[in-house]
């Protein structure tokens, strides 16, 4: 296990620690999803991701690579999967390979996220519009550990419920020597000529 992982489940359990006498609230029953997004030509490596909701289960996601998409017609979106029950914490850890750079960072979701996703938002499919709630919770890693959340049904009806800034972290970059190899050829001449954007996220 190394440094930078224990540092993560340090400071997840310290966490726990200090809310472990707060009453909780009520949600909604119904199940939740998450996904994970990063700009296009700004991949990133997530090593570590793991949810908490104090008191009733903590579990990990074997989230690795994540190469899009933060915006646009296919974005906010990436691969995800299930929530259940909605989480309190989540602790996220990652390699952004146009930086050569480790980012982590502990997430405390909105107290008042339960309600957000509850809400009723519209959505259209080939059969129609409908309504329904905004179930998915999508987290973008952007350059400088830029972390932004949204909730959402459908690509197009997202809102924005916290934005932050991830921790940069020790870490060997050289771990992804091959995997960096074939990200510079897809995206070098991308990168010479726009760089690493550090606002606008």
């Amino acid at each position: 296990m190394n440094q930078s992982y224990k540092m993560l489940i340090a400071c997840l359990l310290c966490a726990l620690t200090l809310v472990s006498g707060c009453a909780t609230t009520s949600e909604p029953s119904n199940r939740y999803y998450f996904s994970l997004a990063a700009p296009e030509h700004y991949d990133v490596m997530v090593e570590h991701l793991e949810f908490e909701k104090p008191g009733d289960r903590h579990w990990r996601w074997p989230a690795g690579y994540v190469s899009c998409c933060w915006k646009g017609p296919n974005g906010p979106m990436g691969s995800g999967g299930t929530m259940d029950p909605l989480p309190k914490y989540i602790g996220i850890q990652w390699f952004s390979f146009a930086e050569q750079k480790y980012y982590q960072r502990l997430i405390a979701l909105p107290e008042d996220i339960a309600d957000k996703m509850a809400k009723q938002a519209e959505y259209t499919t080939s059969k129609g519009t409908f309504k329904g709630p905004r179930d998915r919770l999508v987290i973008g890693l952007a350059p400088r550990g830029t972390i932004v959340l949204w909730i959402q049904n459908q690509i197009g009806n997202q809102i924005e419920v916290a934005r932050m800034r991830a921790n940069e972290i020790d870490g060997d970059p050289s771990d992804y020597r091959a995997a960096t190899k074939r990200y510079l050829e897809e995206n070098a001449d991308y990168l010479k000529q726009h760089g690493v954007p550090t606002t606008g996220w």
